[in-house]
């Protein structure tokens, strides 16, 4: 595993929940407050590979099978790591991912039935044997979040036009990869934005009140200082 002295954060939750718009919150707070702050996502977040993968995989124009799904998904998460994120918290930068390694996992792993430890396996390969230092869980009943998109797009991706077994099996899936990891916040993404926005920062302070061994010490100090 890469030493680095940034802090890593990821958004994780059902699409509709709350995430991006969350995400982008989040990077403006930091930023205001000094912090040097990479946004990005996954898939898509590498400079050139990403934007095509994650065209592919939200259009399909081929079918794919389970396998090549997650595959390509593993392919953009290690281009990403290592070409944009690593990069980054090796510079000290607080780098915040709409989606991570989990998306994976609960998508994949619980939705389509691939091999779980198949996944985590690869996922930590693809990662460079790093985790996000932070998770944010924004916890979403599916009715909620599926008339947001409604809402919201003009057109669905192939994963939103899934049928609600998938999405209640993502769900449980969710439920069960963070029922007992201390990073994870989870947070009530039927909130208001501004609702949701400090139930954040209220179980950020939190975390980083338990993280005083966490890779990179020096910055979780000064966040504790300053959120």
């Amino acid at each position: 595993m890469q030493e680095y002295t940034g802090y890593f954060i990821a958004l994780e939750g059902i699409d509709g929940c709350g995430k991006s718009t969350l995400a982008k919150l989040l990077a403006k707070e930091l930023k205001d407050k000094g912090f040097d702050v990479l946004l990005t996502r996954q898939p898509g977040g590498s400079e050139k590979l990403g934007p095509h993968i994650r065209s592919f995989l939200q259009e399909q124009p081929e079918a794919l099978c389970p396998e090549a799904e997650y595959l390509l998904f593993a392919a953009d998460r290690a281009q990403h790591m290592r070409t944009i994120i690593l990069p980054a918290l090796q510079n000290g930068s607080i780098v915040i991912t709409d989606r991570c390694a989990d998306s994976s996992l609960a998508y994949q792993g619980y939705g389509l039935g691939i091999d779980k430890s198949m996944i985590r396996s690869v996922n930590t390969w693809a990662m460079n044997g790093i985790d996000p230092d932070l998770v944010f869980y924004l916890d979403l009943d599916l009715e909620t979040a599926q008339a947001r998109i409604a809402r919201e797009r003009a057109k669905l991706t192939v994963f939103e036009q899934r049928g609600k077994e998938f999405w209640e099996r993502v769900m449980h899936g969710y439920e069960e990869i963070f029922a007992s990891r201390e990073e994870v916040c989870t947070l009530d993404g039927g909130d208001s934005i501004n609702g949701v926005f400090a139930q954040a920062k209220q179980c950020f302070k939190k975390v980083l009140a338990q993280q005083s061994g966490c890779a990179a010490h020096d910055i979780c100090k000064q966040l504790s200082e300053k959120l």
